[in-house]
């Protein structure tokens, strides 16, 4: 019997972590090969089954690739951004594919990912699921619909401990409502507002946000103009949708050539 695709998972002791390990714990699609943590977690050096109460694995947590992910044919990266570009420099030397739902990346990082992607396959995606992929597409749709005189808002919300703000999400949301109008977000963005800060720029994207409780995810594209606004919206109840779709985009990885790759092209949308 042919084995399953060995997958390597970067930060198993954090919420995505731990949900990945258990997605793929019940998948039939692939196996679990390797987890780690960063140098001088607690975790590190136990075994998955005595951090994980849920996991009967033996695997022992290491602090890196080099020894924990030797074996593996993925890599699911939901960590940080200095560790992710450990990760991709990692894959690209090793042949190793890698699925990146970090989120923050500022403008050099995202260059060094895609220079690590000439060598390897890498998806990178602000988020996983397929009803933000879908939202993404209608956004992007109904910016080129209409006019500047309709405003756009972006609004998300996530748990109290998410680091970055806005979130990977919201940016790709922005990106998607400026390429359907035909300009370049970084320069007609309205970040979130503090103090007097004038009236709104006609056609500026802006962004607001909500940090509070176990909030999983949620995330608004509101087009308000005089008299009427359109509100597409899309709520996360479960973290599961993101460990479903990192799974999903590493077994369509497994099939494709080198370069750089996001859920658009995994759910062919």
């Amino acid at each position: 019997m042919t084995s399953l695709p060995l997958v390597g998972i970067v930060g198993c002791s954090g919420r995505m972590g731990q949900m990945l390990v258990q997605s793929i714990m019940s998948s039939d699609q692939v196996q679990l090969g390797g987890v780690i943590e960063k140098a001088n977690h607690p975790w590190v050096g136990k075994k998955l089954h005595d951090t994980c109460p849920d996991t009967s694995v033996d695997i022992v947590i290491g602090d890196s690739p080099e020894n924990s992910f030797a074996r593996v044919n993925i890599i699911i990266d939901f960590s940080r951004p200095s560790a992710s570009i450990n990760m991709a420099r990692f894959a690209a030397k090793h042949g190793k594919v890698l699925v990146i739902g970090t989120t923050g990346f500022n403008e050099d990082q995202d260059n060094q990912i895609s220079e690590y992607a000439q060598k390897t396959v890498i998806i990178k995606a602000g988020n996983m699921s397929l009803g933000v992929n879908l939202l993404t597409q209608l956004t992007e749709r109904v910016a080129a619909s209409l006019d500047p005189d309709y405003d756009i808002e972006i609004t998300e919300a996530h748990h109290r401990h998410k680091v970055d703000s806005p979130s990977g999400t919201a940016i790709m949301l922005g990106e998607a409502a400026a390429k359907g109008r035909g300009i370049e977000l970084d320069k007609y963005m309205d970040k979130p507002r503090f103090g007097q800060v004038g009236a709104r720029s006609r056609g500026n994207i802006g962004f607001s946000v909500v940090r509070g409780g176990d909030i999983v995810g949620e995330h608004e594209v509101i087009f308000a103009t005089s008299g009427e606004r359109i509100v597409l919206s899309h709520i996360a109840t479960d973290r599961t949708i993101y460990a479903t779709g990192a799974i999903k985009a590493a077994l369509w990885a497994l099939k494709q050539s080198p370069g750089l790759y996001d859920m658009v092209d995994v759910l062919n949308l």
